[in-house]
């Protein structure tokens, strides 16, 4: 797999230049259909992006919902190395593996406004490897 380096997540998080934009596209591009050639189901890829939109959802219903959002964020993390070991599937290892920085990169900033936009950004690359991963033909 083709991973990502840490500038290249910190450039799909936190960039907000058409370039930033530019290279989410292409890096979701190449990693939805290489994790369709790696056996990636559409069922492993859903079971994590629903529980990003469940947080989603939450981050945007005022202060203390947000704060609870935040903390389903980080929790994130264990869950997707659980599904990543879980699955025994490389294509799920390599998504955790890219996933997991990108939540890092969101988690960085401490100031509310970035987060909320870094998120924003997460989100979207997300959506943009569930949307590649389909285009390629994944099941």
């Amino acid at each position: 797999m083709s991973s990502l380096s840490s500038n290249d997540i910190s450039t799909i998080i936190t960039g907000t230049d058409a370039n930033a934009t530019e290279k989410l596209v292409n890096s979701a591009d190449a990693l939805g259909r290489e994790l369709k050639k790696n056996g990636l189901t559409t069922s492993q890829i859903r079971a994590l992006f629903g529980e990003v939109r469940q947080i989603e959802a939450q981050w945007s219903m005022g202060k203390e919902n947000r704060q609870r959002a935040l903390r389903r964020f980080i929790l994130l993390k264990p869950k997707m190395a659980y599904r990543a070991r879980k699955e025994r599937v490389q294509a799920v290892q390599d998504l955790v593996a890219v996933l997991t920085p990108a939540v890092d990169e969101v988690l960085k900033s401490r100031v509310e406004e970035e987060q909320d936009r870094n998120f924003r950004h997460f989100v979207e690359f997300f959506e943009a490897i569930l949307a590649y991963h389909k285009a390629a033909g994944g099941n």
